[in-house]
């Protein structure tokens, strides 16, 4: 049963959003953000036997969808005749978009940042000319600031989803992919405060009424779930996902996804690490943890989604490099192409020479090796050899394992996910 069936559609907010106001948004962000690419992701599609294709909303300018909903919303403003500038808090994709409209188009722009954001999403943000300012040290002590910033300064508060005509910006990426791609007959959108999928929402209903949409919602921060069953949220604690870990949905959002979205899943940590790792792999995608929770869904459940015609939003690929590079080790980890072997021998002259020869003649690349005497309970007279080792595949590595064997030396496995 979908949200839809489970409950009659209540009436919107007066200030409610229509597919009008999202084709106006269109030709107010042309130019500024761009209209991206929607790719077939047939290695991702084969092993769920569906049909997937990539939004690739991580080619934006600022690397996220978010600059759609800010340039709506600045255009707006400039439109208006608004030159005194616009105030705006976040500890990321938002920020940017706003900075980078904003440097475009000669309009001041100050961002509001908890003070532990880190110096990468600063350093981009003031790279488009924005003035950041670090207050707080959570993003609801920032905001608090950015408000009496605002106030003190007679500025122009940007919310991040909570405003129409920010909505109206999110959801032309449907418009496009509707367009590019007509025969989808199910959208997967990630989910922080709404503003994303509820302006996709009522853009994809325009355009095709019988689509599915489903959102997806950190495990760890589904509020929007929770809000729609009339629950206090309970949310909290970490997650690669930080773009949609948001603690209350919008107040517009909320009453346009309950209308017009069909079901809302959650993602554990897990399955969204290896979504992003999946990304890199498969589909040569750098995603962001928001950015890959549609695919993880996707993975997460494949019956559900077997033999569809299915679009996932990748909206975003801003993504820390360290984190990046111990999500791809980790993978390799869990994929079996990189494995911790012991080999335990005697500790006599050549021996750690002949396990590298086999391991070497064997195909493995040795990554790290320890020489351990001094711990693992190992006999005075024996050693523990702990070798990283990247393999082609599981069944490599075992191999490898078991040449070691029939060399004379006892080996474990110690380290690779099943």
């Amino acid at each position: 049963m979908s949200l839809r069936d489970a409950r009659p559609s209540p009436t919107l907010p007066a200030m409610s959003i229509e597919i009008a106001d999202i084709e106006a948004a269109a030709d107010a962000i042309a130019g500024t953000a761009f209209h991206t690419p929607i790719v077939v992701a047939a290695a991702l599609g084969a092993a769920i036997g569906a049909d997937i294709r990539l939004k690739l909303e991580c080619l934006q300018p600022t690397a996220s969808f978010k600059v759609r909903g800010a340039a709506n919303k600045l255009a707006a403003l400039l439109r208006a005749g608004s030159r005194y500038g616009v105030v705006a808090c976040s500890a990321g994709n938002h920020a940017q978009g706003v900075a980078y409209y904003a440097g475009l188009h000669g309009l001041a722009a100050t961002i509001v940042m908890p003070r532990g954001t880190p110096f990468t999403k600063v350093e981009r943000t003031a790279a488009f000319g924005a003035r950041v300012v670090l207050e707080g040290d959570t993003l609801v002590e920032a905001e608090a600031h950015a408000h009496q910033f605002a106030a003190r300064e007679g500025l122009t508060f940007v919310h991040p989803y909570d405003d129409a005509a920010v909505i109206a910006g999110q959801g032309t990426v449907a418009l496009e992919m509707l367009a590019d791609a007509p025969d989808l007959d199910c959208l997967v959108v990630p989910i922080g405060g709404g503003g994303l999928i509820a302006g996709m929402a009522v853009a994809a209903r325009a355009r095709n009424p019988g689509v599915t949409i489903i959102g997806v919602e950190a495990e760890n921060y589904p509020s929007m779930k929770m809000a729609l069953r009339g629950e206090e949220p309970l949310v909290g604690g970490d997650t690669l996902a930080e773009g949609i870990a948001v603690k209350t949905p919008g107040v517009l959002t909320l009453p346009i996804v309950r209308r017009l979205v069909d079901d809302i899943v959650l993602v554990g940590e897990t399955a969204i690490e290896e979504a992003v790792d999946r990304m890199a792999d498969a589909a040569c995608i750098v995603a962001e943890g928001a950015g890959a929770a549609g695919l993880a869904a996707v993975l997460d459940q494949p019956g559900r989604f077997a033999g569809r015609k299915v679009g996932l939003v990748v909206s975003g690929g801003n993504i820390d490099h360290r984190v990046l590079a111990s999500v791809l080790l980790r993978g390799l980890v869990r994929g079996g192409r990189m494995v911790r072997l012991r080999v335990q021998i005697s500790d006599a002259p050549g021996n750690l020479a002949r396990v590298t020869r086999v391991i070497g003649n064997a195909g493995g690349n040795i990554v790290e090796i320890v020489h351990q005497r001094l711990f693992h309970n190992v006999p005075v007279k024996q050693a523990d050899v702990d070798a990283v080792v990247e393999t082609r595949n599981r069944a490599h590595g075992e191999d490898i394992r078991a040449r070691l064997e029939a060399a004379g030396f006892a080996t474990w496995i110690i380290a690779a996910s099943g």
